[in-house]
C-alpha cells in the first residue's frame, strides 16, 4: 500500500470519527433539553389529571355504528361539514371506488391572538399554556393520534410523514406552534417548534373503509416517534374508529352514484364531432388532458363532463366533418353542489347538442328520454341529497369531496 493510500485512509477515518462525535454531542444536548422540559411539564391536553396510558384503558362500551357531526366549528359558529362508467341513465350504487387523494387542505381556524415569533435554537419556548382551539379534526370521517411536546422541532416527524403516505388512506398533519393559538399544517422541512401535533387518517373513501391494520400502523408510527424523542402520544380507540369507518362507508356506497345522458344520431347515422366540440367550448367547458370536456365551478371542481363514445378521446384539433357514434354527459352526484340545478343544466345542454347535430337524447338502452323520465331521475336525486344533508355530508362540500375522491 502506497503512502498516498495510507494517507487517504487516515483522513477518511478521521472524518468519520468527527461526524460520529458531532452527532453524539448533538444527541446528548437535545436529550438534556427534552429531559429538562419534561421534569415540570405545563398543562397539556394529552396529560391532564385522570388520564391513563392508552395501554391501560378499558375498552368503552361499544355502540351501534352511527354517523356523527364534526366536533369543531367555523369561526362564525356554524358547524363545518367539510372539510365518473359507461353511458347510462340509471342510478348505480355499485360503481368502482377510485383511489383517494393523499392530500387535502387543512381547515385551519384560529382564535384571535397576537402573533408569536418562532423560538430560536438558543431561546427555549415558553411553557406557559396558551388558549387554543381544538385541532382541526373531523370526528365523522377521521381517526386521530395526538402528540404532545415542549417545543419539538418539526423535522422529528420527517420519516413518519413520508411513511404515512404509504398507508393507503389520506393522512393530515396539524401542528400548534409553541406559544401560539393557531393550528397550521405541519411541514417537516420547516424550522418550527410545536407543542402539540394532531395526525388524522381518513376513515373511508372510494376504495372503501379504512382497515384496522392501517389505523394501528399510524398509531404505532407516532408512538415510535414519541419514544425516540420523549413525546407524549395518545391514539384514539381503534375499535370505535372501525365502527365509524364501516358506518360512513355503507352510507357512501348508498349515495355514490353516477348519471349519464347520451346523445346519439337518429337511425344508423353518426354525430358531427366538430359541432359538438364547438358547443362544448361555447358553453365554457374545458378540455382536459384525458380528452374529456368538463364544466368547472368557481373552485375548479367538475360539475359535469362530456366524453366521446368512440375509443378515441376528444382532442384540441377536431377535423371538420369528423364523426362519432355518440357522446355521453356524466354527472358525479355526491361531488356536485346544488345538484338539481346542475342536473337541469346538463339536461338542457344535452338537448341542445342533440338539436345541433340532428341527434336524440337517450338512455343506455337507446330509449328516448322523455320529460317524465327526467323527472323520475330528479326525484331520485332529491332523495339522495336529502340523505346526504341529514348525515352531515352535503353534496359538493369539502367533506363530500374527500369521501368521494
Amino acid at each position: 500500500m502506497s503512502d498516498l493510500q495510507i494517507g487517504l485512509l487516515v483522513i477518511g477515518v478521521a472524518i468519520v470519527a468527527v461526524v460520529l462525535l458531532f452527532n453524539w454531542i448533538q444527541e446528548r444536548r437535545f436529550r438534556k433539553q427534552a429531559d429538562a422540559a419534561f421534569q415540570t411539564p405545563a398543562g397539556d391536553a394529552l396529560m391532564q389529571s385522570g388520564t391513563v396510558p392508552r395501554e391501560t384503558h378499558s375498552r368503552p362500551e361499544r355502540l351501534e355504528p352511527a354517523l356523527r357531526e364534526p366536533v369543531f366549528a367555523d369561526g362564525d359558529g356554524v358547524r363545518d361539514v367539510a372539510e365518473f362508467n359507461e353511458p347510462h341513465v340509471r342510478i348505480d350504487a355499485d360503481l368502482p371506488r377510485a383511489d383517494a387523494a393523499l392530500e387535502d387542505d387543512l381547515p385551519m381556524r384560529a382564535a384571535p391572538a397576537a402573533p408569536v415569533p418562532p423560538p430560536s435554537a438558543q431561546a427555549r419556548p415558553s411553557s406557559a399554556p396558551v388558549a387554543a382551539l381544538p385541532a382541526p379534526y373531523d370526528e365523522l370521517i377521521e381517526y386521530r393520534v395526538r402528540v404532545g411536546g415542549d417545543g419539538v422541532l418539526a423535522n422529528v416527524f420527517a420519516d413518519a410523514f413520508n411513511h404515512a403516505r404509504t398507508l393507503g388512506k389520506a393522512v393530515r398533519w396539524a401542528g400548534l406552534p409553541a406559544g401560539a393559538a393557531e393550528w397550521e399544517e405541519v411541514q417537516p422541512w420547516r424550522d418550527v417548534h410545536y407543542q402539540q401535533v394532531a395526525v388524522t387518517m381518513q376513515l373511508a373513501d372510494r376504495n372503501g373503509a379504512a382497515q384496522e391494520e392501517q389505523l394501528s400502523a399510524l398509531c404505532a408510527l407516532l408512538q415510535n416517534v414519541g419514544q425516540t424523542h420523549g413525546l407524549r402520544v395518545a391514539c384514539d380507540d381503534v375499535a370505535d374508529a372501525m365502527e365509524r369507518a364501516q358506518a360512513i362507508d355503507r352510507f357512501c356506497v348508498d349515495v355514490d352514484v353516477l348519471i349519464g345522458l347520451n346523445v346519439v344520431a337518429r337511425g344508423e347515422g353518426a354525430v358531427n364531432l366538430a359541432r359538438i366540440v364547438h358547443e362544448a367550448e361555447a358553453c365554457g367547458m374545458v378540455l382536459g388532458m384525458d380528452g374529456v370536456f368538463q364544466l368547472l365551478d368557481s373552485r375548479g371542481e367538475p360539475l359535469y363532463a362530456l366524453c366521446n363514445h368512440d375509443a378515441e378521446p376528444f382532442n384540441a384539433a377536431v377535423v371538420e366533418g369528423q364523426i362519432s357514434q355518440g357522446v355521453t354527459l356524466q354527472f358525479d352526484v355526491p361531488r356536485v353542489p346544488d345538484g338539481l340545478r346542475v342536473f337541469d343544466g346538463m339536461v338542457a345542454f344535452g338537448r341542445k347538442l342533440a338539436s345541433e347535430v340532428g341527434g336524440i337524447l337517450v338512455d343506455d338502452n337507446l330509449r328516448p328520454l322523455t320529460d317524465s323520465g327526467i323527472e323520475k331521475i330528479r326525484t331520485q336525486l332529491t332523495q339522495i341529497y336529502e340523505r346526504m344533508e341529514a348525515r352531515g355530508v352535503p353534496s359538493g362540500s369539502r367533506r363530500a369531496l374527500r369521501l368521494f375522491s
